[in-house]
């Protein structure tokens, strides 16, 4: 006599003496930004935190072109997770400036990760040494739809200096070190954290300075951009940049979009900031990435369950912050 029996998939499996699939995880999209920056390492670094501590989901991050884009991916649901700069974050909640007519009232932060340096770079074969030298010239303002070409714009035109005045071009942290390398350009801009890779590389094999913005330009652009703050880059930072150089700073916020569950917001906020030394073990602007530079420098409010683990662990969360 035969007995008819129905086998799961998993029983299947065994009987046949294959493994056994693990349970199908939640992918997680972290937007960042191009390979020769800091977004995407501090991105990668999330990614495995999230991979290593918060069971069910995986994450992976994306190479986009920085601020303005993650802030539409967001929007769009086409990246769970971003990093941009705060002034873009900004915009984007208020519809103002490039987000003119485009609110997304949807963003919300989780942290705010370390603050970007604006650094304006030249060969010193180049004879460029101050803004103003920048008319007629060859410049790299960012790639489209990056925080640096806002930034950029930002302080030129605070300055008196509009795109007519410079031929501008529109290259990634990468191409912009090659075509300083190459001659293709005289000046370029980051908007990045420092050290980032791709000075750090052009500096190996080329003669470089960072151009200081005077006290007056400072004023011009905070001005202009009141999320600016007067910084300096460190002598040492680069090969051959010896001394402090003086810049402008502005935060950078990791967010997410109001519909993110409340659990997942706060098992990422929670797990970045209790296993922090792995993200600062990946880049050393993560050492800005606490707790109090997060309630300082969000311009949004932040996500509910980002508050939640802030309020755990006893934090006071300012009303400006509270959705």
């Amino acid at each position: 006599m035969f007995h008819s029996y129905r086998l799961s998939a998993a029983m299947f499996a065994i009987a046949l003496g294959t493994a056994v699939p693990a349970m199908a995880q939640t992918q997680l999209s972290i937007a960042t930004g191009g390979t020769g920056g800091v977004y995407y390492p501090m991105g990668g670094g999330l990614a495995e935190i999230i991979n290593n501590r918060i069971d069910g989901y995986s994450a992976t991050a994306e190479v986009t072109g920085a601020s303005v884009e993650n802030m539409g991916l967001i929007a769009t649901g086409d990246a769970d997770l971003a990093i941009a700069l705060a002034d873009t974050v900004e915009q984007a909640y208020s519809g103002t400036g490039r987000f003119e007519g485009q609110q997304l009232p949807m963003v919300r932060g989780l942290a705010s990760m370390y603050a970007n340096m604006v650094q304006i770079v030249a060969l010193d074969s180049s004879g460029v040494t101050s803004l103003s030298d920048l008319r007629g010239r060859r410049v790299s303002v960012g790639a489209p739809g990056s925080g640096t070409e806002v930034n950029a714009e930002q302080i030129l035109t605070a300055n008196g200096i509009s795109y007519d005045d410079i031929d501008e071009q529109r290259l990634n942290f990468n191409e912009t070190a090659d075509a300083l390398a190459n001659g293709d350009i005289d000046v370029g801009f980051w908007s990045v954290g420092a050290p980032t890779s791709s000075i750090l590389n052009l500096a190996t094999t080329q003669s470089i300075h960072v151009i200081p913005l005077t006290e007056d330009e400072m004023t011009a652009a905070i001005g202009a951009n009141p999320v600016f703050a007067r910084t300096q880059l460190a002598g040492g930072t680069y090969t051959g940049v010896d001394e402090a150089v003086a810049v402008v700073g502005v935060p950078n916020v990791l967010v997410v979009s109001a519909e993110m569950d409340d659990d997942l917001a706060y098992a990422i906020t929670k797990a970045m900031f209790e296993n922090i030394a792995d993200l600062q073990a990946v880049h050393p602007a993560a050492n800005e990435t606490t707790v109090e530079f997060t309630l300082n420098a969000t311009p949004v409010p932040l996500h509910p369950g980002a508050i939640r683990y802030f309020e755990e662990i006893g934090a006071t969360i300012p009303d400006r912050l509270r959705p």
